[in-house]
C-alpha cells in the first residue's frame, strides 16, 4: 500500500505516520499492493480527525473518525474499514472488474454479513422545482437530514443535506 498523508492544522511527526502505516497497513491484506490510501490529519481545538479515502476501481472506501486522540482516530478507523470490507465484501467486488483492486485471498474468503442490507420503506412523492434555499427551509420544516428537489435553475434533480456544524451542501449531477 502506499500512503498519502496530509495535516491539516498539525505537523506530521514520525510517530503519527508510523502510527497510520502500521494500523492502516494492516489492511493490506485485503488490497493490491499498488493500492494509494490517501489519509488526511486534522486538529480543531480537541477534536482530532483522521479522513481515510481509499479509491478501488468503481468504489470508494471511506472513514472519518473523530475523537480527543489522534491515536485512537487512527485505530477507529481502521476498525471501521476493516468491517466495511467483510460486510459489503459481496458489493465491493464484482468479479469482473474490481477484484483486481484486492488479494486474491480477500476476494476467495467468505465474510458473513453481520447485517443484510434491507429496505424497509419506500416512499414516493412529487418533486417541485424550487430553489436550494427553499428547499433547505423544507427540509428543516419536515425535520429531515437531507431533501430530494428538482433545482429551478437547472431543473435537474438535487440533494440538500444538513452538515455538521449546521451548514449545508448541495449534491448536483455532473454534466
Amino acid at each position: 500500500m502506499q500512503f498519502i498523508i496530509t495535516g491539516r492544522n498539525i505537523n506530521i511527526t514520525n510517530g503519527l505516520r508510523e502510527a497510520v502505516e502500521s494500523k492502516i497497513g494492516k489492511l493490506e491484506k485485503y488490497f493490491a499492493p499498488d493500492t494509494v490510501v490517501n489519509v488526511t490529519l486534522s486538529v480543531d481545538k480537541d477534536r482530532h480527525k483522521i479522513e481515510v479515502t481509499i479509491p478501488v476501481k468503481g468504489s470508494i472506501i471511506r472513514s472519518e473518525q473523530v475523537s480527543n486522540d489522534m491515536y485512537v482516530s487512527i485505530d477507529l478507523a481502521q476498525e471501521i474499514i476493516e468491517r466495511q470490507l467483510k460486510k459489503y465484501k459481496s458489493k465491493l467486488i464484482d468479479k469482473h472488474q474490481a477484484a483486481s483492486s484486492f488479494k486474491k485471498e480477500y476476494v476467495e474468503n467468505d465474510y458473513f454479513d453481520e447485517e443484510e442490507i434491507r429496505i424497509e420503506r419506500t416512499k414516493k412523492f412529487d418533486i417541485k422545482p424550487m430553489y436550494p434555499e427553499d428547499a433547505a427551509v423544507q427540509m428543516e420544516l419536515l425535520g429531515h437530514s437531507f431533501y430530494i428537489f428538482v433545482n429551478a435553475d437547472t431543473n435537474q434533480t438535487n440533494v440538500i443535506y444538513k452538515r455538521k456544524g449546521g451548514t449545508y451542501g448541495l449534491i448536483e449531477p455532473e454534466e
